[in-house]
C-alpha cells in the first residue's frame, strides 16, 4: 500500500492547496516556526469546511515536553475541544522529568478527546524523538493504554532521511500502531522513509514569504509524485 501524505498547515486556505497539491490528509496547528501549539477554533472550523481530513495539534505551549498537572489539564481541554470542532485526528504527546514518555499524561488527553467522539485518531508526536530512546519509547506506546493510531517521529535525528535505521526499528517495535515519518523529511528522502516502512510521510512543505513561512505547493506535488512512484 501507497504511504499516505500528511503536511502540516496553519491556515484552512494552506489546508485547501494541499489537498489539491496531493495531500491525503493535513495536520493544522498555529505558530509553526515554535514547533506547532494548539490552533484556534475558527481556525479548526475553517479547515474542516474545505473538505480536508484535519488532525489538529493539542500543544499548550512551545519549549520543552515536559509538562505540568495544570497544563496537561489544559491540553485534555483542548483536545475535548479541537475534536468538537471537527477535528478527525488529535495529535498530542508529553515527556516525564527522566526523559521518558509520559504515559498516563498522553492517556489522560487521549480519553478526553475520545470523550467527545470514539473513532477521533490519534497520532503520538515527535515528543517521542526528544524521549531517551525513541525505539523503546514506540514500544511502550504501542502496548500502553493511549490506544495510538500512529507515532510520528523523525528517528530522534533532526531529518528524518538521516534516520532510515531507527525508523526501520520503530516500525517492528511499534506493531500494528503505524509509524508516521516527519520531521526534516525531503522530497529526495522519501523512498528511503517508505522502504523502512512507513504508513505515511509527514511534511510543512514551506517557503519563506517575508517575514513568515508558508506553504509551497510545488513541494507538495512533488511530495506525491514521490510517493506514487513508490508503488
Amino acid at each position: 500500500m501507497t504511504a499516505l501524505l500528511e503536511i502540516a498547515v496553519t491556515s484552512d486556505l494552506a489546508a485547501a492547496l494541499a489537498q489539491a497539491h496531493g495531500a491525503d490528509r493535513v495536520e493544522l496547528c498555529t505558530a509553526l516556526e515554535l514547533g506547532g501549539v494548539t490552533p484556534s477554533q475558527a481556525a479548526i472550523e475553517a479547515t474542516v469546511e474545505t473538505g480536508a481530513q484535519t488532525h489538529v495539534l493539542v500543544r499548550c505551549r512551545a519549549g520543552d515536553f515536559v509538562y505540568d498537572d495544570d497544563e496537561v489539564r489544559l491540553m485534555c481541554r483542548e483536545a475535548a475541544d479541537v475534536v468538537r470542532a471537527g477535528a478527525a485526528g488529535v495529535v498530542i504527546g508529553a515527556l516525564d522529568a527522566a526523559g521518558e514518555l509520559d504515559l498516563a499524561a498522553i492517556e489522560r488527553m487521549a480519553d478526553a478527546a475520545r470523550s467527545a467522539r470514539s473513532d477521533v485518531s490519534v497520532t503520538v508526536h515527535r515528543a517521542i524523538d526528544a524521549s531517551a530512546d525513541p525505539v523503546r519509547s514506540a514500544a511502550r506506546a504501542a502496548a500502553s493504554a493511549v490506544r495510538a493510531t500512529r507515532i510520528l517521529t523523525s528517528g530522534g535525528r533532526p531529518s528524518a532521511g538521516d534516520a532510515v535505521d531507527v525508523i526501520t526499528r520503530m516500525v517492528a517495535a511499534a506493531g500494528a500502531v503505524q509509524v508516521m515519518a516527519g520531521g526534516g523529511v525531503t522530497v529526495d528522502a522519501i523512498p528511503r522513509l517508505t522502504a523502512a516502512g512507513v504508513a505515511a510521510v509527514h511534511l510543512s512543505a514551506k517557503r519563506r514569504e517575508r517575514d513568515h513561512w508558508s506553504l509551497d505547493p510545488a513541494i507538495v506535488a512533488a511530495a506525491r509524485a514521490a510517493l506514487d512512484a513508490t508503488r
